[in-house]
């Protein structure tokens, strides 16, 4: 049977805030914000304030060079380039992005960016970020799959999602470059509606000789908001005779529209006889209207006074803003195609979706639609998503707004849970049931809004650091995924290096690795590879689980890594930490994940004692200074047994039967559970893996020390159940491994009724510390469940 997917759970009957009255100003200039000390900047690496005259010379001169560029890199006789921007440093750095066609046909995954230095540093081309490889070539650009045939194949993929009324609007002949090697395909276009009411907008691509999806991704990019009201602002409007027009000439031409719960078209540019703009409640229908524009306008006066930027696609033209979409439509999107924003008016109609945060983070899509383009699907989607997060929270510290300080939460007033909490945490992602912390394999398979999640970690802890602080009035406690601790570089310095990553190194398939590589190259260009904030950026990566640590410039502690380290148990130890520091005083040591019997002296650092139990442990030893300073050392420590042989038969796996819910075991949210909809082997719990009938993948897992000298066998109970019934083809798998071994693969033609018992033998983790786990991943159509029950890992 098929598991309903996690969703948030939809708002109920929200309680509006305290009333607000909005008041429009005719063309009033941007109020000065008061503006934080800026971390120093290597000003080379800053973009240049350019004039939209001054851009459009650059992009024309890039476009004459095209060819020269084109060879120069070594692309093939068939590859051509197109120039979709420039962007130019302070020093008179060109970071030059480009789009590619083989054939006259559209690249797909083809984009890359060129970097060249002034002509006072060299000559000519100094580097390129590609998305894929430099040489395209397929056999044939005549397809054997029809254009038809695809569109039916798109169609299919748009219904597996629960899209309403989907309808194929159009296909076009591309080369696929986005993974592995370029292929001839057919981009197909199915637009209709998403489950709640978004407009649909999925591109399919489909591999023009043999039918098989490459790739999907949706391009109408939402983020779910809050309803909030922002007390008392200015607003820039425009007078018209006698009526006033929210129409705001000073920031690129912003208009606020009125769809009056229409679905399409542009609405109604909203209007006012005194220039008052709502009375702060839900059932008004200007409320709404004044406060997109607001949010419209903080959003302009962010990315101009923060990075220099005139409007999303950085030319001073305004997108425009629609309010009342729909009926009760709990969500807000982003359309490059009407380059406008859109937003709902939420439960009962009276909670529109037009919080700062959700201003920003919408609009801010568009800013990364026209720089890197990353595709709204995979580990690309999800930092789209993050980096909209990201910018929102930015609009939401640079407004400075007393109704709403600026925080590290996501769409924290609407109550969109109906539990008070937010939409999403940036310190610690998982806290909202969905989200990932760091990166793992299949992190790319989760929904972009909760893949998004490592990202957006990584932001507040190179902004913030890890552990405990309260930042106006809200309390964080962010971990890493290494235990190891990350000091901040302040969000200032934060923001502008993911914006030079964005604009300057990113392109459109940019997973969470290159990523890492982005951020560091825009760390160096903005303040140098010896800065505290390209060691910020590094470590903050290495907090979720991407790339190591740097050790930061000595100017504070440093701790010599004293190796991987072993032992046997009833036997003493003694070994000394060796650390300095650049600040007098003295220094104190701690430690995490010491073997147990094992603890370290606080001022001398020598860790001591006599181990107990026999097993690997990652300790991580952590220095402090007098000014507070910290420098961290990683590595591992084995114990082994001194039972010569001797084995005490015995059960070694916790909470083997589930009985005891979540405990015990790592696993992916819903995976142990008592649901009636897959039957227990024993009691009543079992763990449940995938089930949903759409991209899934969830895991479990155990580490457990198997006692030197003994045999060990693992058993368990494994039912399989699927409602891919026909062919032959392993679409979704479980995956059995213990530690690096792989024991066992099941997949959708394991199928079979009741449960069936599963034997392997792991003498050979005998004196070791082994990582038993468990992982399911299912494919976009049609469910298969995985059901493990009645586990032991038994010794004798």
């Amino acid at each position: 049977m098929r598991r309903n997917p996690r969703r948030p759970a939809a708002a109920g009957a929200l309680v509006a805030t305290a009333a607000l009255l909005v008041v429009g100003v005719q063309t009033v200039p941007a109020t000065a914000k008061a503006t934080p000390h800026p971390s120093p900047l290597r000003t080379g690496g800053l973009p240049a304030d350019l004039s939209p005259a001054q851009h459009t010379s650059l992009v024309k001169n890039a476009t004459a060079k095209t060819d020269t560029t084109a060879r120069t890199l070594g692309l093939g006789a068939k590859e051509k380039l197109v120039v979709k921007d420039v962007v130019k440093d302070n020093d008179g750095t060109l970071h030059t992005r480009y789009e590619r066609t083989y054939a006259g046909l559209p690249v797909l995954g083809g984009d890359l960016v060129v970097h060249t230095p002034p002509a006072a540093k060299a000559k000519g081309t100094v580097s390129a970020t590609f998305n894929n490889k430099r040489t395209l070539k397929v056999p044939t650009t005549t397809a054997s799959v029809t254009k038809a045939d695809a569109g039916v194949k798109a169609l299919k993929a748009a219904k597996s999602l629960d899209a309403t009324r989907p309808a194929t609007d159009s296909a076009r002949k591309v080369i696929w470059a986005g993974q592995g090697t370029p292929k001839l395909a057919w981009e197909t276009v199915v637009g209709g509606l998403q489950d709640d009411g978004t407009p649909s907008k999925l591109h399919v691509v489909t591999d023009a000789t043999t039918g098989k999806e490459l790739y999907r991704y949706q391009a109408v990019q939402t983020g779910t908001g809050n309803t909030q009201y922002s007390g008392t602002v200015t607003l820039s409007t425009t007078k018209s005779g006698s009526t006033y027009q929210l129409y705001d000439t000073t920031r690129g031409g912003h208009k606020t529209y009125s769809l009056n719960r229409a679905t399409s078209g542009t609405g109604t540019l909203m209007t006012d006889s005194d220039d008052v703009w709502g009375d702060g409640t839900g059932s008004n229908t200007q409320t709404a209207g004044a406060d997109a524009a607001y949010g419209a306008q903080e959003t302009w006066d962010f990315y101009k006074d923060t990075f220099g930027r005139s409007g999303i696609r950085d030319d001073g033209v305004a997108a425009y803003s629609r309010v009342h979409y729909s009926s009760g439509y709990v969500n807000a999107f982003w359309d490059d195609d009407c380059f406008c924003m859109t937003y709902g008016d939420g439960s009962g109609n009276t909670h529109a979706l037009t919080a700062l945060d959700v201003a920003g983070h919408e609009m801010s899509h568009g800013v990364t639609s026209n720089t890197a383009g990353l595709n709204y699907s995979g580990e690309s989607g999800g930092l789209n998503e993050a980096t909209s997060d990201i910018f929102g929270t930015g609009v939401e510290f640079y407004a400075d707004n007393s109704s709403d300080k600026g925080d590290y939460l996501i769409g924290e007033e609407i109550d969109i849970n109906g539990d008070g909490s937010p939409l999403r945490y940036m310190d610690e992602p998982s806290k909202d049931g969905g989200s990932a912390d760091s990166w793992y394999s299949g992190l790319g398979n989760l929904d972009v809004h909760y893949s998004s999640g490592p990202a957006n970690h990584m932001f507040y802890l190179l902004s913030e650091g890890s552990g405990t602080k309260t930042i106006n009035g809200v309390t964080y406690d962010s971990p890493t995924s290494d235990g190891v601790a990350v000091q901040g570089i302040g969000r200032a310095a934060a923001l502008q290096i993911w914006y030079k990553a964005l604009t300057s190194y990113m392109t459109s398939s940019t997973n969470y690795a290159a990523a890492r590589t982005a951020a560091l190259n825009a760390a160096a260009a903005l303040y140098g590879t010896g800065s505290a904030q390209y060691a910020g950026v590094g470590n903050a990566f290495a907090g979720i689980n991407v790339g190591s640590h740097i050790t930061p410039p000595a100017n504070g502690v440093t701790v010599t890594n004293p190796g991987n380290q072993s032992s046997a148990v009833g036997t003493a130890v003694s070994l000394q930490i060796a650390a300095s520091s650049s600040n007098s005083g003295s220094l104190s040591y701690s430690a995490s994940g010491l073997p147990a019997g094992l603890s370290i002296n606080s001022s001398t650092g020598v860790i001591s004692g006599t181990p107990t139990a026999a097993g690997t442990s990652n300790v991580t030893v952590t220095v402090t200074d007098s000014t507070g300073a910290t420098g961290t050392a990683s590595f591992t420590w084995t114990v082994s047994s001194t039972g010569g042989g001797n084995c005490s038969s015995a059960q070694l796996l916790g909470n083997a039967g589930f009985e005891s819910g979540n405990t015990s075991w790592s696993a992916s949210s819903g995976v142990i559970t008592n649901a009636s909809g897959e039957a227990a082997h024993g009691g009543s719990y079992k763990a449940w893996l995938d089930g949903y009938g759409s991209t899934h993948t969830d895991t479990l897992s155990q580490s457990v020390a198997v006692p030197s000298g003994c045999k060990a066998t693992l058993t368990y109970y494994l039912h399989v159940d699927t409602s891919e019934t026909t062919g032959s083809t392993q679409y979704d798998k479980l995956t059995v491994t213990a530690g690096s071994k792989t024991l066992a693969t099941y997949s959708n033609l394991d199928a079979a009724s009741g449960y069936s018992k599963k034997t392997f033998d792991l003498s050979s983790f005998a004196g070791s510390t082994v990582t038993l786990k468990f992982t399911g991943v299912e494919d976009t159509y049609l469910q298969t469940s995985f059901v493990v029950d009645d586990t032991a890992l038994t010794t004798s």
